[in-house]
């Protein structure tokens, strides 16, 4: 699967994986760092583009939307914002981001959230719309 998305464009990192039912609109506007997991099933709708770090893990369902209309014009034109994702983020199941957002590095977007604002580097979110639950501190096992 790397390799056809190589070929289609998508920069993508050593030791990450991308499952086979993943669904990718627009792989030249993907871009994924080193030792990432795109899990099954989740939908990454990038006609604008997507830039996903590395030691990231996209759960299962999880949809990520780089585009949207315009709902204030009268054509409803096609709109686009990028989305980017920092390192060490871990986006939860069935969750879903919306165009233009940051997600800060370490953060961490719970399952069934829809994220519609930049979220913090090492925070929790969730709900809808996602909310601030709490700092993420790393402990040692």
């Amino acid at each position: 699967r790397r390799f056809l998305l190589r070929i289609f464009g998508t920069k993508i990192g050593a030791g990450s994986i991308v499952h086979a039912s993943a669904q990718i609109w627009a792989p030249w506007n993907l871009e994924i760092g080193v030792r990432t997991c795109i899990g099954p099933n989740v939908t990454l709708y990038n006609p604008g583009k997507i830039v996903i770090g590395s030691k990231v893990t996209v759960s299962q369902k999880a949809h990520l939307c780089a585009a949207s209309h315009d709902y204030m014009a009268i054509s409803h034109k096609l709109i686009c914002c990028p989305i980017k994702i920092g390192s060490r983020c871990w986006i939860a199941t069935d969750a879903f981001v919306g165009m233009g957002v940051t997600i800060g590095e370490g953060a961490v977007v719970g399952a069934r959230a829809s994220v519609f604002k930049d979220v913090e580097p090492w925070t929790v979110v969730g709900g809808n719309p996602a909310k601030f639950i709490k700092k993420r501190v790393i402990k040692d096992a």
